[in-house]
Protein backbone atom coordinates (compact mmCIF):
# COMPACT_ATOMS: atom_id res chain seq x y z
CA UNK A 1 0.00 0.00 0.00
CA UNK A 2 1.72 3.21 -1.17
CA UNK A 3 0.27 6.32 -1.02
CA UNK A 4 0.83 9.26 -3.69
CA UNK A 5 1.74 12.64 -3.18
CA UNK A 6 0.19 13.69 -6.17
CA UNK A 7 -2.73 13.98 -8.63
CA UNK A 8 -3.08 11.33 -11.61
CA UNK A 9 -4.22 13.78 -14.47
CA UNK A 10 -3.68 13.48 -17.76
CA UNK A 11 -2.11 10.15 -17.79
CA UNK A 12 0.38 11.24 -14.85
CA UNK A 13 1.01 11.60 -11.49
CA UNK A 14 1.43 15.77 -10.89
CA UNK A 15 2.10 17.45 -8.11
CA UNK A 16 -0.69 18.98 -6.22
CA UNK A 17 -1.79 22.80 -6.98
CA UNK A 18 -1.79 23.32 -2.59
CA UNK A 19 0.04 22.50 0.08
CA UNK A 20 -2.82 21.48 2.46
CA UNK A 21 -2.98 17.16 3.08
CA UNK A 22 -5.50 15.00 4.35
CA UNK A 23 -4.71 11.99 7.16
CA UNK A 24 -6.12 8.45 6.37
CA UNK A 25 -7.03 6.71 9.46
CA UNK A 26 -7.48 3.34 10.39
CA UNK A 27 -10.93 3.34 11.96
CA UNK A 28 -9.84 0.05 13.31
CA UNK A 29 -7.03 1.30 15.41
CA UNK A 30 -7.22 5.06 15.15
CA UNK A 31 -3.40 5.43 13.70
CA UNK A 32 -2.77 7.57 10.55
CA UNK A 33 -1.55 5.54 8.00
CA UNK A 34 -1.13 7.89 5.44
CA UNK A 35 -1.51 11.85 3.85
CA UNK A 36 -3.36 12.38 0.47
CA UNK A 37 -2.85 15.83 -1.16
CA UNK A 38 -6.15 18.51 -0.29
CA UNK A 39 -7.36 19.13 -4.18
CA UNK A 40 -8.47 22.60 -4.67
CA UNK A 41 -10.12 24.26 -7.61
CA UNK A 42 -7.04 24.35 -9.82
CA UNK A 43 -6.51 21.11 -9.20
CA UNK A 44 -10.11 20.54 -10.28
CA UNK A 45 -9.78 22.49 -13.31
CA UNK A 46 -6.66 21.03 -14.53
CA UNK A 47 -8.11 17.70 -14.49
CA UNK A 48 -11.46 18.84 -16.16
CA UNK A 49 -9.32 20.25 -18.96
CA UNK A 50 -7.59 17.13 -19.40
CA UNK A 51 -10.85 14.92 -19.90
CA UNK A 52 -11.94 17.43 -22.05
CA UNK A 53 -9.06 17.38 -24.24
CA UNK A 54 -9.29 13.57 -24.40
CA UNK A 55 -13.13 13.23 -25.59
CA UNK A 56 -13.24 13.70 -28.56
CA UNK A 57 -10.38 10.70 -29.56
CA UNK A 58 -12.20 8.65 -26.85
CA UNK A 59 -15.67 9.17 -27.67
CA UNK A 60 -14.76 8.14 -31.64
CA UNK A 61 -12.86 5.02 -30.33
CA UNK A 62 -14.32 2.20 -31.73
CA UNK A 63 -16.80 0.37 -28.81
CA UNK A 64 -14.70 -2.69 -29.17
CA UNK A 65 -11.87 -1.20 -28.54
CA UNK A 66 -13.17 0.93 -25.53
CA UNK A 67 -14.62 -2.90 -24.76
CA UNK A 68 -11.12 -4.20 -25.00
CA UNK A 69 -9.30 -1.68 -22.61
CA UNK A 70 -12.29 -2.26 -20.27
CA UNK A 71 -11.74 -5.85 -19.60
CA UNK A 72 -7.88 -4.83 -19.67
CA UNK A 73 -8.78 -2.90 -16.65
CA UNK A 74 -10.78 -5.83 -15.20
CA UNK A 75 -7.75 -8.10 -15.62
CA UNK A 76 -5.36 -5.81 -13.19
CA UNK A 77 -8.48 -5.55 -10.59
CA UNK A 78 -8.03 -9.50 -10.68
CA UNK A 79 -4.24 -9.37 -10.34
CA UNK A 80 -4.01 -6.98 -8.02
CA UNK A 81 -7.18 -7.81 -5.76
CA UNK A 82 -5.10 -8.92 -2.53
CA UNK A 83 -3.75 -5.18 -2.56
CA UNK A 84 -6.66 -3.96 -3.15
CA UNK A 85 -8.23 -6.13 -0.37
CA UNK A 86 -5.91 -5.18 2.40
CA UNK A 87 -5.92 -1.25 1.09
CA UNK A 88 -9.78 -1.59 1.76
CA UNK A 89 -9.84 -3.01 5.46
CA UNK A 90 -6.70 -0.38 6.11
CA UNK A 91 -8.36 2.23 5.43
CA UNK A 92 -12.69 1.74 5.91
CA UNK A 93 -12.07 -0.85 8.59
CA UNK A 94 -14.17 -3.80 7.19
CA UNK A 95 -13.05 -7.90 7.65
CA UNK A 96 -10.43 -8.78 5.69
CA UNK A 97 -12.78 -11.66 4.60
CA UNK A 98 -15.38 -9.09 3.63
CA UNK A 99 -12.69 -7.26 1.82
CA UNK A 100 -11.52 -10.15 -0.56
CA UNK A 101 -15.08 -11.37 -1.34
CA UNK A 102 -17.07 -7.89 -1.87
CA UNK A 103 -14.59 -4.76 -1.74
CA UNK A 104 -12.20 -6.15 -4.09
CA UNK A 105 -14.25 -9.18 -6.01
CA UNK A 106 -17.62 -7.21 -6.79
CA UNK A 107 -16.03 -4.34 -8.70
CA UNK A 108 -14.00 -7.48 -11.21
CA UNK A 109 -17.67 -8.46 -11.59
CA UNK A 110 -19.15 -5.36 -13.01
CA UNK A 111 -16.09 -4.05 -14.64
CA UNK A 112 -16.23 -7.76 -16.71
CA UNK A 113 -20.20 -6.95 -17.25
CA UNK A 114 -19.42 -3.41 -19.09
CA UNK A 115 -16.37 -4.80 -21.07
CA UNK A 116 -19.32 -7.02 -22.41
CA UNK A 117 -21.86 -4.64 -22.82
CA UNK A 118 -19.42 -2.36 -24.75
CA UNK A 119 -18.60 -4.72 -27.11
CA UNK A 120 -22.18 -5.46 -27.54
CA UNK A 121 -24.61 -2.43 -26.89
CA UNK A 122 -26.62 -0.97 -29.97
CA UNK A 123 -25.54 2.68 -29.95
CA UNK A 124 -27.55 2.98 -33.22
CA UNK A 125 -31.34 1.63 -34.19
CA UNK A 126 -33.84 2.44 -36.64
CA UNK A 127 -37.11 3.58 -36.00
CA UNK A 128 -39.30 4.70 -38.74
CA UNK A 129 -37.70 7.18 -41.01
CA UNK A 130 -35.03 7.99 -38.47
CA UNK A 131 -31.96 6.84 -37.10
CA UNK A 132 -31.14 7.19 -33.73
CA UNK A 133 -27.72 8.03 -32.17
CA UNK A 134 -26.47 7.20 -28.52
CA UNK A 135 -23.68 9.73 -28.38
CA UNK A 136 -21.61 10.12 -24.98
CA UNK A 137 -22.62 12.96 -23.00
CA UNK A 138 -19.14 14.32 -23.21
CA UNK A 139 -16.80 14.79 -18.99
CA UNK A 140 -18.22 12.88 -16.11
CA UNK A 141 -17.57 14.18 -12.70
CA UNK A 142 -17.90 11.33 -10.56
CA UNK A 143 -18.01 11.98 -6.89
CA UNK A 144 -17.84 8.62 -4.60
CA UNK A 145 -18.46 7.39 -0.99
CA UNK A 146 -16.51 6.30 1.67
CA UNK A 147 -17.99 2.79 2.15
CA UNK A 148 -17.69 0.65 -0.80
CA UNK A 149 -14.19 2.78 -2.02
CA UNK A 150 -13.56 0.84 -4.85
CA UNK A 151 -17.07 -0.77 -6.20
CA UNK A 152 -18.52 2.51 -5.92
CA UNK A 153 -15.68 4.20 -8.36
CA UNK A 154 -15.99 1.30 -10.85
CA UNK A 155 -20.01 1.43 -11.13
CA UNK A 156 -19.49 4.75 -12.38
CA UNK A 157 -16.02 5.00 -13.97
CA UNK A 158 -17.32 1.70 -15.96
CA UNK A 159 -20.20 2.04 -17.44
CA UNK A 160 -18.74 6.29 -18.75
CA UNK A 161 -16.06 4.48 -20.40
CA UNK A 162 -17.98 2.42 -22.04
CA UNK A 163 -20.28 4.85 -23.54
CA UNK A 164 -17.49 6.74 -24.30
CA UNK A 165 -16.35 9.32 -22.29
CA UNK A 166 -14.37 10.79 -19.91
CA UNK A 167 -13.79 11.15 -16.43
CA UNK A 168 -12.67 13.37 -13.50
CA UNK A 169 -13.12 11.19 -9.97
CA UNK A 170 -13.52 13.00 -6.68
CA UNK A 171 -13.19 9.74 -4.02
CA UNK A 172 -14.38 10.18 -0.62
CA UNK A 173 -11.65 12.02 1.86
CA UNK A 174 -11.74 9.08 4.35
CA UNK A 175 -10.96 5.95 1.67
CA UNK A 176 -8.55 7.53 -1.19
CA UNK A 177 -6.12 5.03 -0.53
CA UNK A 178 -8.22 2.55 -2.67
CA UNK A 179 -8.85 5.58 -5.62
CA UNK A 180 -5.18 5.86 -6.07
CA UNK A 181 -4.84 1.97 -6.71
CA UNK A 182 -7.34 2.38 -9.28
CA UNK A 183 -5.93 4.92 -10.94
CA UNK A 184 -2.86 2.77 -11.23
CA UNK A 185 -4.83 -0.23 -12.55
CA UNK A 186 -6.40 2.69 -15.27
CA UNK A 187 -2.46 3.56 -15.99
CA UNK A 188 -1.41 -0.13 -16.18
CA UNK A 189 -4.18 -1.39 -18.65
CA UNK A 190 -3.57 1.18 -20.82
CA UNK A 191 -6.49 3.46 -20.87
CA UNK A 192 -5.35 6.67 -23.15
CA UNK A 193 -4.10 10.23 -21.04
CA UNK A 194 -6.74 12.19 -19.98
CA UNK A 195 -10.03 9.56 -20.41
CA UNK A 196 -9.58 8.55 -16.63
CA UNK A 197 -8.47 11.84 -13.99
CA UNK A 198 -8.56 11.86 -10.16
CA UNK A 199 -8.51 13.95 -7.65
CA UNK A 200 -8.85 13.80 -3.84
CA UNK A 201 -9.63 16.14 -1.45
CA UNK A 202 -12.45 17.28 0.67
CA UNK A 203 -16.30 17.50 -0.41
CA UNK A 204 -17.14 21.16 0.46
CA UNK A 205 -14.26 22.02 -1.71
CA UNK A 206 -12.94 19.72 -4.67
CA UNK A 207 -15.98 18.24 -4.78
CA UNK A 208 -18.22 21.16 -4.76
CA UNK A 209 -15.86 22.67 -7.50
CA UNK A 210 -16.04 19.35 -9.51
CA UNK A 211 -19.92 19.91 -9.26
CA UNK A 212 -20.00 23.31 -10.87
CA UNK A 213 -16.81 23.17 -13.42
CA UNK A 214 -18.20 24.33 -16.72
CA UNK A 215 -16.08 21.81 -18.41
CA UNK A 216 -18.08 18.90 -16.52
CA UNK A 217 -21.17 17.38 -18.57
CA UNK A 218 -22.61 15.06 -15.93
CA UNK A 219 -22.40 15.08 -12.62
CA UNK A 220 -22.85 11.33 -10.76
CA UNK A 221 -22.93 11.10 -7.21
CA UNK A 222 -23.04 9.01 -4.60
CA UNK A 223 -23.93 9.94 -0.60
CA UNK A 224 -26.70 11.41 1.60
CA UNK A 225 -29.90 12.95 0.71
CA UNK A 226 -28.47 16.48 2.18
CA UNK A 227 -25.37 16.34 -0.54
CA UNK A 228 -27.21 14.95 -2.95
CA UNK A 229 -29.77 17.90 -3.03
CA UNK A 230 -26.71 20.53 -3.01
CA UNK A 231 -25.35 18.25 -5.89
CA UNK A 232 -28.21 18.26 -7.89
CA UNK A 233 -29.29 22.29 -7.19
CA UNK A 234 -25.48 22.61 -8.09
CA UNK A 235 -26.03 20.90 -11.27
CA UNK A 236 -29.41 22.15 -12.05
CA UNK A 237 -28.83 25.98 -12.51
CA UNK A 238 -25.90 24.74 -15.16
CA UNK A 239 -28.73 23.17 -16.71
CA UNK A 240 -26.11 19.81 -16.56
CA UNK A 241 -26.59 16.41 -16.71
CA UNK A 242 -26.89 14.67 -12.85
CA UNK A 243 -27.43 11.19 -11.54
CA UNK A 244 -27.48 10.69 -7.64
CA UNK A 245 -28.23 7.63 -5.96
CA UNK A 246 -28.68 8.78 -2.20
CA UNK A 247 -30.00 7.49 1.19
CA UNK A 248 -32.19 4.24 2.00
CA UNK A 249 -34.31 3.32 5.27
CA UNK A 250 -35.01 -0.38 3.07
CA UNK A 251 -37.97 -2.58 4.49
CA UNK A 252 -37.24 -6.20 5.24
CA UNK A 253 -41.16 -7.82 4.74
CA UNK A 254 -41.44 -11.69 6.00
CA UNK A 255 -44.95 -12.55 5.30
CA UNK A 256 -46.86 -15.24 7.69
CA UNK A 257 -46.12 -18.13 5.17
CA UNK A 258 -42.08 -17.72 5.11
CA UNK A 259 -39.47 -19.45 6.60
CA UNK A 260 -38.81 -17.25 9.71
CA UNK A 261 -35.56 -18.90 10.82
CA UNK A 262 -34.41 -18.11 7.56
CA UNK A 263 -35.50 -14.83 6.63
CA UNK A 264 -34.14 -13.46 10.39
CA UNK A 265 -30.64 -14.50 9.69
CA UNK A 266 -30.68 -13.54 6.31
CA UNK A 267 -31.97 -10.00 7.43
CA UNK A 268 -29.56 -9.97 10.60
CA UNK A 269 -26.63 -10.89 8.28
CA UNK A 270 -27.84 -8.42 5.54
CA UNK A 271 -27.52 -5.51 8.09
CA UNK A 272 -24.27 -6.34 9.64
CA UNK A 273 -22.72 -6.48 6.60
CA UNK A 274 -19.93 -3.89 5.81
CA UNK A 275 -20.85 -3.11 9.57
CA UNK A 276 -24.45 -1.48 8.24
CA UNK A 277 -22.75 0.55 6.29
CA UNK A 278 -25.06 0.17 3.05
CA UNK A 279 -27.61 1.93 1.95
CA UNK A 280 -29.51 -0.80 0.85
CA UNK A 281 -29.42 -2.22 3.84
CA UNK A 282 -32.48 -3.53 5.04
CA UNK A 283 -32.81 -1.97 8.62
CA UNK A 284 -36.31 -2.77 9.29
CA UNK A 285 -37.98 -5.40 10.08
CA UNK A 286 -41.54 -6.02 9.59
CA UNK A 287 -43.10 -8.92 11.31
CA UNK A 288 -46.48 -9.98 11.65
CA UNK A 289 -47.54 -9.78 15.48
CA UNK A 290 -48.32 -13.45 15.83
CA UNK A 291 -45.08 -13.89 14.93
CA UNK A 292 -43.37 -11.36 16.73
CA UNK A 293 -41.99 -13.12 19.95
CA UNK A 294 -40.53 -15.94 17.91
CA UNK A 295 -38.47 -13.07 15.69
CA UNK A 296 -37.42 -11.59 18.55
CA UNK A 297 -35.79 -14.69 20.49
CA UNK A 298 -34.02 -15.56 16.56
CA UNK A 299 -32.71 -11.96 16.43
CA UNK A 300 -30.90 -12.02 19.56
CA UNK A 301 -29.33 -15.39 18.65
CA UNK A 302 -27.99 -14.49 15.34
CA UNK A 303 -26.84 -11.13 16.13
CA UNK A 304 -24.74 -12.78 18.93
CA UNK A 305 -22.32 -14.33 15.96
CA UNK A 306 -21.35 -10.57 14.96
CA UNK A 307 -19.03 -10.01 17.12
CA UNK A 308 -17.25 -6.25 16.88
CA UNK A 309 -13.19 -6.75 15.39
CA UNK A 310 -14.42 -9.68 13.97
CA UNK A 311 -17.13 -10.17 12.11
CA UNK A 312 -18.17 -6.93 12.53
CA UNK A 313 -15.63 -4.29 11.79
CA UNK A 314 -15.66 -0.66 12.89
CA UNK A 315 -17.30 2.35 11.52
CA UNK A 316 -15.40 4.58 9.27
CA UNK A 317 -14.25 7.43 11.23
CA UNK A 318 -15.17 8.95 14.79
CA UNK A 319 -17.92 11.20 14.01
CA UNK A 320 -19.56 8.71 12.09
CA UNK A 321 -19.38 6.45 15.50
CA UNK A 322 -20.75 8.88 17.38
CA UNK A 323 -23.36 9.88 15.06
CA UNK A 324 -24.96 6.66 15.18
CA UNK A 325 -24.06 5.76 18.97
CA UNK A 326 -26.61 8.80 19.16
CA UNK A 327 -29.57 7.21 16.67
CA UNK A 328 -29.42 4.29 19.66
CA UNK A 329 -29.75 6.64 22.64
CA UNK A 330 -32.65 8.31 20.44
CA UNK A 331 -34.28 5.08 19.84
CA UNK A 332 -34.42 4.22 23.71
CA UNK A 333 -35.53 7.89 24.63
CA UNK A 334 -38.32 7.80 22.63
CA UNK A 335 -39.61 4.17 23.87
CA UNK A 336 -37.84 1.05 21.94
CA UNK A 337 -36.40 -1.81 23.45
CA UNK A 338 -32.95 -3.27 23.21
CA UNK A 339 -32.93 -6.82 22.06
CA UNK A 340 -29.27 -6.61 21.95
CA UNK A 341 -26.69 -3.82 21.77
CA UNK A 342 -26.53 -0.44 22.77
CA UNK A 343 -24.80 2.65 22.64
CA UNK A 344 -21.74 1.57 24.74
CA UNK A 345 -19.33 1.13 22.46
CA UNK A 346 -17.45 -2.43 22.69
CA UNK A 347 -13.55 -1.38 22.70
CA UNK A 348 -12.17 1.10 24.15
CA UNK A 349 -10.00 2.03 20.51
CA UNK A 350 -11.55 1.94 17.45
CA UNK A 351 -14.58 3.35 16.06
CA UNK A 352 -16.70 0.22 17.11
CA UNK A 353 -20.44 0.19 17.55
CA UNK A 354 -21.81 -2.58 19.06
CA UNK A 355 -24.65 -4.65 16.87
CA UNK A 356 -27.48 -3.45 17.79
CA UNK A 357 -31.42 -4.59 17.52
CA UNK A 358 -34.59 -2.93 18.78
CA UNK A 359 -37.82 -4.01 19.43
CA UNK A 360 -41.28 -2.30 19.79
CA UNK A 361 -40.76 0.04 17.60
CA UNK A 362 -43.12 2.01 15.75
CA UNK A 363 -43.22 3.53 12.10
CA UNK A 364 -43.02 7.01 13.59
CA UNK A 365 -40.14 6.85 15.54
CA UNK A 366 -36.33 7.99 14.09
CA UNK A 367 -34.85 5.17 14.18
CA UNK A 368 -37.70 4.10 11.72
CA UNK A 369 -37.65 7.14 9.51
CA UNK A 370 -33.84 8.31 9.49
CA UNK A 371 -31.16 6.51 7.93
CA UNK A 372 -28.52 5.65 10.17
CA UNK A 373 -25.66 4.00 8.79
CA UNK A 374 -24.27 1.42 11.20
CA UNK A 375 -24.81 -2.04 12.89
CA UNK A 376 -28.66 -0.89 13.73
CA UNK A 377 -31.90 -3.12 13.09
CA UNK A 378 -35.58 -2.00 13.96
CA UNK A 379 -38.18 -4.59 14.52
CA UNK A 380 -41.54 -3.64 13.63
CA UNK A 381 -44.59 -5.09 14.24
CA UNK A 382 -47.85 -5.68 11.19
CA UNK A 383 -51.29 -6.50 11.91
CA UNK A 384 -51.86 -7.64 8.13
CA UNK A 385 -50.46 -7.54 4.42
CA UNK A 386 -52.43 -3.76 4.27
CA UNK A 387 -50.42 -2.30 6.91
CA UNK A 388 -47.03 -3.88 6.38
CA UNK A 389 -47.24 -1.80 3.08
CA UNK A 390 -48.11 1.29 5.25
CA UNK A 391 -44.89 0.79 7.09
CA UNK A 392 -43.04 -0.15 4.29
CA UNK A 393 -43.57 2.81 2.26
CA UNK A 394 -44.07 5.28 5.55
CA UNK A 395 -40.58 6.90 4.82
CA UNK A 396 -39.07 9.54 2.17
CA UNK A 397 -36.39 6.65 0.73
CA UNK A 398 -37.23 4.16 -1.90
CA UNK A 399 -33.65 2.35 -2.72
CA UNK A 400 -34.27 -1.28 -1.82
CA UNK A 401 -36.29 -3.44 -0.17
CA UNK A 402 -36.83 -7.63 0.62
CA UNK A 403 -40.17 -10.17 0.87
CA UNK A 404 -40.03 -12.97 2.17
CA UNK A 405 -42.85 -15.60 1.63
CA UNK A 406 -43.34 -19.17 1.06
CA UNK A 407 -44.89 -18.78 -2.45
CA UNK A 408 -42.81 -16.39 -5.00
CA UNK A 409 -45.89 -15.71 -6.64
CA UNK A 410 -46.71 -14.17 -3.15
CA UNK A 411 -43.71 -12.13 -2.46
CA UNK A 412 -44.10 -10.97 -5.94
CA UNK A 413 -47.54 -9.81 -5.53
CA UNK A 414 -46.24 -7.23 -2.26
CA UNK A 415 -43.01 -6.69 -4.11
CA UNK A 416 -44.82 -4.93 -6.62
CA UNK A 417 -46.27 -2.35 -4.57
CA UNK A 418 -43.78 -1.28 -2.69
CA UNK A 419 -41.65 2.19 -3.63
CA UNK A 420 -38.66 1.54 -3.95
CA UNK A 421 -36.08 0.93 -6.98
CA UNK A 422 -35.09 -2.69 -6.02
CA UNK A 423 -36.38 -5.64 -4.00
CA UNK A 424 -34.66 -9.48 -2.95
CA UNK A 425 -37.59 -12.02 -3.10
CA UNK A 426 -36.49 -14.92 -0.81
CA UNK A 427 -33.14 -13.26 -0.09
CA UNK A 428 -32.38 -13.16 -3.99
CA UNK A 429 -28.77 -12.70 -5.11
CA UNK A 430 -26.79 -9.93 -6.33
CA UNK A 431 -26.95 -9.57 -9.97
CA UNK A 432 -24.49 -6.83 -11.75
CA UNK A 433 -26.64 -6.20 -14.76
CA UNK A 434 -29.50 -5.31 -12.68
CA UNK A 435 -30.53 -1.65 -12.35
CA UNK A 436 -29.44 -0.27 -9.21
CA UNK A 437 -31.41 3.11 -7.72
CA UNK A 438 -33.81 4.70 -5.65
CA UNK A 439 -37.56 6.25 -5.84
CA UNK A 440 -37.81 9.17 -3.97
CA UNK A 441 -35.64 10.93 -1.94
CA UNK A 442 -33.35 8.03 -2.44
CA UNK A 443 -31.95 9.26 -5.83
CA UNK A 444 -32.12 10.29 -9.40
CA UNK A 445 -31.25 7.33 -12.34
CA UNK A 446 -29.73 3.77 -12.18
CA UNK A 447 -26.17 1.99 -11.74
CA UNK A 448 -24.84 -1.27 -13.30
CA UNK A 449 -26.05 -2.90 -16.67
CA UNK A 450 -26.96 -1.84 -19.37
CA UNK A 451 -29.37 0.92 -17.51
CA UNK A 452 -26.41 2.22 -15.89
CA UNK A 453 -24.83 2.71 -18.92
CA UNK A 454 -27.58 4.84 -20.12
CA UNK A 455 -26.87 7.43 -17.88
CA UNK A 456 -23.87 8.34 -19.97
CA UNK A 457 -25.37 8.34 -23.62
CA UNK A 458 -27.35 11.13 -24.90
CA UNK A 459 -29.56 10.73 -27.98
CA UNK A 460 -29.55 12.07 -31.87
CA UNK A 461 -32.08 11.64 -33.94
CA UNK A 462 -31.43 11.70 -37.79
CA UNK A 463 -34.92 12.06 -40.22
CA UNK A 464 -34.47 10.82 -43.84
Amino acid sequence: MKAHDGMYIGGQWRPAAGPDTIAVVNPADEQVIAHVPAGTADDVDAAVRAAREAFPAWAATPPAERAARIAALRDVLVARKDEIAETVTAELGAPLALSRTVHAGVPVLVAGSYAELAASYSFEERIGNSTVLLEPVGVVGAITPWNYPLHQVVAKVAPALAAGCTVVLKPAEDTPLTAQLFAEAIHEAGLPAGVFNLVTGLGPVAGQALAAHEGVDLVSFTGSTAVGRQIGATAGAAVKRVAVELGGKSANVILPSADLAKAVSVGIANVMSNSGQTCSAWTRMLVHRNQYDEALALAAAAVAKYVPGERVGPLVNAKQQKRVRGYIEKGLAEGARLVAGGPEAPHETGYYVSPTVFADVTWDMTIAQEEIFGPVLSILKYEDEEDALRIANGTVYGLAGAVWAADEAEAVAFARRMDTGQVDINGGRFNPLAPFGGYKQSGVGRELGPHGLSEYLQTKSLQF
